[in-house]
């Protein structure tokens, strides 16, 4: 019994690390502070990870934050602006056979879109981009349109 505690504890440790790794890679460009109401320009959107935090032009960020089994590399930004972002990548999604931790990455060439941009809550001054759309230029994941829509949490 006390073999297979410390087994559970080791493992929820290490999938607990991996997590942690797993998002901080995924906010690797951090927006700058917001601006306060009324002063300046308005702050440009961001896009808003995992943790909570602020991005801009992220190089990489995580889909699937409970189990990081679909993110998006390599991205590079062709806009990014007061109503939408487009980026240019790659979506790497583990096909999970036969189930996920024995499963492999794929990546599949992907145009993302960011828009509607919305006030963020609990952030004064600050907008985050509230939609994501992905279209792949090729193959994609099994079960996946050529065309995704997703909203993005707040």
């Amino acid at each position: 019994m006390r073999g297979s505690l410390v087994g559970t504890a080791v493992t929820l440790a290490a999938g607990a690390m991996l997590t942690a790794a797993m998002t901080t890679a995924s906010a690797d460009t951090k927006a700058p502070q917001d601006t306060p109401a009324g002063q300046g320009r308005r702050a440009e959107p961001v896009l808003v990870d995992c943790s909570f935090q602020r991005n801009v032009r992220p190089a990489d960020f995580i889909l699937a934050c409970g189990d990081g089994n679909s993110r998006l590399l390599g991205l590079q930004w062709s806009k990014w602006g007061s109503r939408a972002a487009v980026a240019q990548g790659l979506n790497a999604v583990n096909d999970c056979k036969p189930y996920c931790a024995a499963g492999r990455f794929h990546s599949y060439r992907v145009t993302v879109r960011l828009d509607r941009p919305a006030p963020w809550k609990g952030h004064p001054g600050a907008r985050q981009f509230t939609r994501m759309t992905l279209a792949y230029e090729g193959a994609r994941p099994q079960g996946y349109e050529q065309v995704v829509t997703y909203p993005l949490w707040s």
